[in-house]
């Protein structure tokens, strides 16, 4: 079994599958090209009916089956599989779109112009033959090949344990290439390059970027992406097409079409309206229609991701050097080239040396018959046999065998003086030959300048354009390169409902104005983070679970100025229960600036930005927490500022930033506040100067106290307090940091909403009770409050959140769900 399998893997190497470094031919290749030669069914003949070629290969030397040797003959004369097409075919011999070529009684077929040139010399003994398989009849071992063939049509064949995958290139680079390496046979794959820049595909296409291409030359593997070649088309109306004009190497372009009806169909290209088909005698095009506000360039990206526009040629320089496989470089593969091109010329010289030299040994002989014709014709006329008149002609003249022989066969009319002139020209001409050919022989530079010579001159009359463009490498083109940088006006509700739309949309209004719908909302909803953002800023979301997500501000869905939104769960995965607690918007992550958190049971970590300049699909760990502890608030911090801690027990305590020093991501933090066990801390706010504190219970009962009523403490302690707390007020429930020119609203669990100026809220000293600031039912309690900021107010930057901390934005949705335009008109910037 072992031998039985090594020997014929060794024949499918040798004799089948793989091409010869020299030709660049398979044995299939080489015989069909042979016998359709020894046929005559050359360029200047009709052409033949493709079953009478088949015929001859079978019968004379590959006693294969029919198909595979028509199928073979088939791809020889496709110009869309061979870069310089060997046979010249009539009649249907199949399509770019994977039809098949009639069967071989219909069609015809002969040479084409480029196949005489790898047979040229065929018959001056240039190249070994053997036997074919009944060894009735000789075949040549390899052809002539008198341009680098492996190199132009390139080959494809799987053997056994191993495969070649050559890609086609330009004629008129291959041959200049070789030229160079004939001139410098230490040349750089670098330097090839520069005239042999890469493969050219009979298709067309763009190859991206060159590190395959140099992998390749220079180890005999590397890999390359092609992709089609599309154009954008603007269209009157606004929308734009995809026109596909060339499709990358060995694509089927039906099965391209069907592909891309199916992702059209099961809607993963939704902004695609139409796909036609406006191939004809000029051209392949596909003409993919786009939707109204689709980007063509994200289309593209996604047709080169989910469709053949765009695909991988494994190269693999695999050929066979002196009957063994080798995988070769392209210095390897030119060498080899050169080498067996020296042999033939040096093989042709030495046939057409011995022609000429024979042919000058007869006109030799000639010259001494005509200056001793008369005795030469005394000489025959006695003999009484032609053997006679030979030996006699032999002794007298001292002629050879073959010159008594022309001599004898010589015509009458040859006797002339015209005739004697010619002959003496005809052999001077010979001897300039002869000196030439032994000059040839003895002559390295000389037999290098004859290749160079022939190459140039088969590049002149078959050499073309370069149809594959090679380009930069393949980069996927970002959506963001292709968004507009604009501000965007980012709403998220307590209910967790997100949306945005650009400041554009909010006219401009004079101070006080009415202001315009905003967002429908449903009862007891509200708008609890609201921003300005750069399309290209990203935007962070805290979990209560301490987890952070990452988006785009553009992969947040639009939506007009009345929708409610997107669920966030639908843009970010989150655990059951999980719900967003803090979000963040920035542009950047620097290293100096630090974000501040607080959990549910008074702990606290500072950790800086560029932490969390990375992004996960399920979320990173943004803080870690004890089992029954949430996140409840996350905040910039800059230098030297307060921060302020209020916990459901009425107490409050603030510190400076510096008492929590920078930590990692994945910490647990430090002590912020300490609560007791029946407590939870309410939140955590920048305590910036010139701000009050509200808080308020449960029960609707509020104050404001300024900030700087509440003395600096370390971090750690309990606090003190900030309202008097009684059993009619309730826990407290709320707290805020507020400005003098803020209106707030307050909502209820069973969605009661109360509007109203922070002026009309006492300003009270930390240990009073407060007042009553909402009438809130026996069974009803105080949920959350929303600021809106209706007085003078700071520009808002992009990419700062721009809420309660900075008071500087817009007011909040109402019960009603009106935003308050009239505090949009210093969104400028």
């Amino acid at each position: 079994m072992q031998t039985s399998f090594l020997e014929y893997s060794m024949s499918v190497i040798v004799s089948r599958a793989l091409p010869d470094v020299r030709d660049g031919l398979k044995p299939v290749h080489r015989r069909i090209l042979y016998a359709m030669n020894e046929s005559g069914y050359t360029p200047n003949k009709p052409h033949m009916k493709s079953a009478r070629t088949v015929g001859d290969v079978i019968g004379k030397y590959h006693p294969h089956g029919d198909s595979a040797v028509y199928d073979t003959m088939v791809r020889l004369a496709q110009p869309f599989s061979l870069r310089l097409p060997l046979i010249d075919g009539h009649g249907n011999f199949g399509s770019i779109d994977g039809d098949s070529a009639a069967a071989m009684r219909y069609t015809e077929a002969r040479l084409d112009k480029a196949a005489m040139e790898l047979l040229r010399d065929l018959d001056k003994e240039t190249v070994d033959f053997q036997p074919n398989y009944d060894e009735s009849l000789q075949e040549p071992k390899v052809l002539p090949a008198r341009f680098p063939n492996l190199l132009v049509n390139g080959s494809n064949g799987i053997a056994v344990g191993m495969a070649t995958n050559i890609p086609p290139h330009n004629l008129g680079e291959t041959v200049e290439a070789t030229c160079l390496m004939l001139d410098n046979p230490d040349i750089t794959t670098e330097e090839l390059m520069e005239a042999l820049p890469g493969p050219d595909f009979p298709t067309g296409g763009i190859i991206m970027g060159k590190k395959g291409i140099i992998d390749a030359y220079e180890t005999g593997h590397g890999n390359i992406t092609v992709r089609a070649k599309c154009e954008i088309e603007e269209k009157k109306n606004g929308r734009a097409s995809i026109v596909v004009k060339e499709i990358p190497y060995q694509v089927n372009r039906k099965r391209l079409l069907e592909k891309l009806g199916e992702l059209v169909r099961d809607k993963k290209l939704p902004e695609i309206s139409n796909i036609h088909d406006a191939a004809d005698r000029h051209g392949i095009d596909i003409i993919i229609d786009l939707k109204q506000n689709a980007i063509p360039q994200v289309v593209l990206n996604k047709l080169f991701k989910h469709t053949q526009l765009q695909v991988g040629f494994g190269i693999n320089l695999l050929a066979l050097v002196d009957n063994s496989p080798r995988v070769l470089s392209l210095k390897e593969i030119l060498f080899y080239y050169i080498e067996h091109q020296k042999d033939v010329i040096i093989r042709r010289t030495r046939y057409e040396l011995a022609r000429a030299e024979e042919k000058a040994h007869i006109l030799e002989g000639y010259i001494i018959a005509l200056d001793n014709i008369d005795e030469v014709i005394s000489i025959i006329r006695s003999s009484q046999t032609d053997k006679e008149a030979a030996k006699r002609l032999s002794e007298r003249f001292g002629l050879s065998k073959k010159q008594t022989d022309a001599i004898l066969e010589m015509r009458l009319r040859r006797l002339t003086g015209l005739e004697r002139t010619k002959i003496e020209e005809e052999l001077a001409e010979l001897r300039e030959k002869i000196a030439y050919y032994k000059r040839v022989l003895s002559d390295d530079s000389l037999v290098r300048e004859i290749i160079k010579e022939e190459l140039r001159d088969v590049k002149k009359r078959f050499g073309n354009v370069r149809r594959t463009r090679i380009t930069g490498e393949a980069k996927d083109i970002e959506v963001e390169d292709l968004i507009a940088d604009e501000n965007m006006v980012v709403t998220m509700t307590k209910a967790g409902y997100i949306k945005r739309l650009p400041v554009t949309t909010y006219r401009q209004q004079k101070r006080g104005g009415k202001g315009m719908q905003g967002v429908n909302l449903k009862d007891s909803d509200f708008v609890e983070h609201l921003f300005v953002a750069s399309t290209h800023s990203y935007m962070l979301f805290f979990s209560t679970a301490g987890k952070v997500y990452r988006l785009k501000v553009y992969d947040i869905p639009e939506a007009s100025r009345h929708a409610r939104g997107t669920a966030i769960v639908n843009l970010l995965p989150l655990d059951k229960g999980e719900t967003i607690s803090a979000v963040i918007a920035t542009k950047e992550f620097p290293k100096d600036e630090f974000l501040m958190f607080a959990t549910a049971q008074g702990m606290v970590k500072k950790t800086s930005m560029d932490l969390y300049d990375r992004t996960r699909r399920d979320g990173l760990i943004a803080i870690n927490l004890k089992d029954d502890d949430e996140l409840i608030a996350v905040r910039r911090v800059a230098k030297d500022e307060r921060v302020i801690m209020v916990s459901s027990a009425g107490k409050a305590i603030m510190w400076a930033e510096d008492e929590v020093r920078a930590m990692g991501r994945d910490t647990m933090g430090v002590r912020g506040m300490n609560v007791p066990a029946d407590a939870h801390v309410l939140g955590m706010e920048i305590a910036r100067p010139g701000t009050d504190l509200f808080v308020i219970t449960e029960k609707g009962f509020g104050k404001r106290t300024p900030i700087a009523e509440y003395p600096e403490h370390h971090r750690g302690g309990q606090g003190v307090y900030t309202i008097t707390m009684t059993q009619k007020k309730g826990l407290l429930s709320v707290m805020k940091i507020v400005g003098p020119d803020d209106e707030i609203m307050i909502i209820s669990e069973e969605g009661v909403v109360v509007r109203t100026p922070v002026k009309g809220i006492s300003e009270l000293g930390r240990s009073t009770q407060g007042v009553m600031v909402m009438r809130v039912a026996d069974k009803d309690r105080v949920t959350a409050v929303a600021i809106s900021s209706t007085g003078k107010k700071r520009k808002a930057k992009p990419g700062v959140e721009v809420d309660e901390d900075q008071m500087a934005l817009l007011e909040a949705e109402s019960e009603t769900g009106v935003l308050g335009e009239d505090d949009l008109d210093d969104l400028d910037e």
